[in-house]
């Protein structure tokens, strides 16, 4: 008998894939965490009914999220991430050489400790206890709260806006991020999809905003996420990103991201530019 797993995305839209096991299938104090082999992705991490991320196509979504802020600063030393549980970005994030540290927290242990079991090859600077690295697990939201002037890259890697991660996409929650920053720090969020959840990416737009002195949407394809088109929000207390070039060399291999994509992200269709309130390209 096939056995599937799915993400409704929407009321009309249903993404399924085929599996041939499920690996881990239960439930933390915060959310239902499901881990299953399927024929096309491979381990696939799902959380409260969404797909998270998979073995095959993880690159598109982590080496995003890292690298355009670090690279768009100059000299990162100190990142912090909140969420990203499964590993993803703090494997990116300590692989460029001027950075010093990367503080990751983490809400939900069981999630840390799922994906070093079943998915060691995103979790692996986890597992290897990178000496970069400090793992944290705890609420997010409070130690934005209490950080000052303390990071020069700050990662939101969340889930949707939904259980643990609601109180991430607040108002109150970009100023605290703001008043974590260096005086020339800069941040991203990870925003959902650009087409199917419009009037959340306006929001959180509007918010940062309202806080950092450049706010710019940039875009990714990412294959199991709802029309496989992401956007992730960058708000930047210095740097412009539309102003970007190369400040340093790449000194180690990616599989998507590049110098090329780097720039392009942030070219945006018309539908988002207008209802983000941008200009329209003529």
């Amino acid at each position: 008998m096939t056995q599937w797993i799915e993400e409704r995305q929407s009321e009309h839209l249903t993404l399924r894939a085929e599996v041939d096991k499920i690996l881990y299938k239960g439930a933390s104090e915060f959310q239902t965490i499901e881990v299953a082999h399927s024929l096309e992705y491979g381990n696939m991490l799902v959380l409260d009914g969404v797909f998270q991320t998979s073995e095959r196509e993880e690159f598109f979504y982590h080496e995003m999220i890292a690298h355009i802020p670090l690279f768009l600063h100059p000299n990162p030393k100190h990142v912090l991430i909140i969420g990203g549980g499964d590993g993803g970005v703090a494997r990116e994030c300590v692989r460029h050489d001027c950075v010093e540290s990367v503080t990751m927290v983490e809400i939900d242990g069981k999630v840390v400790e799922l994906a070093k079991e079943y998915l060691p090859t995103i979790a692996d600077a986890m597992i290897n206890n990178h000496p970069k690295l400090t793992v944290k697990i705890g609420d997010g939201i409070a130690h934005m709260e209490a950080a000052e002037n303390a990071y020069d890259v700050i990662i939101v890697d969340c889930s949707d806006p939904i259980g643990p991660g609601e109180g991430l996409f607040t108002e109150e929650f970009y100023a605290n991020t703001l008043k974590a920053l260096k005086p020339d720090g800069l941040f991203v969020q990870q925003t959902e999809s650009p087409m199917m959840h419009q009037p959340l990416v306006k929001k959180v737009f509007g918010f940062v905003d309202k806080h950092f002195p450049y706010t710019n949407l940039f875009m990714s394809y990412i294959p199991i996420y709802p029309t496989g088109m992401h956007c992730f929000t960058l708000g930047s207390k210095t740097y412009n990103p539309l102003a970007w070039e190369p400040n340093r060399v790449q000194n180690f291999k990616t599989k998507y991201y590049n110098q090329e994509i780097h720039k392009a992200a942030f070219a945006l269709p018309n539908f988002v530019k207008e209802y983000l309130g941008i200009a329209e390209s003529k």
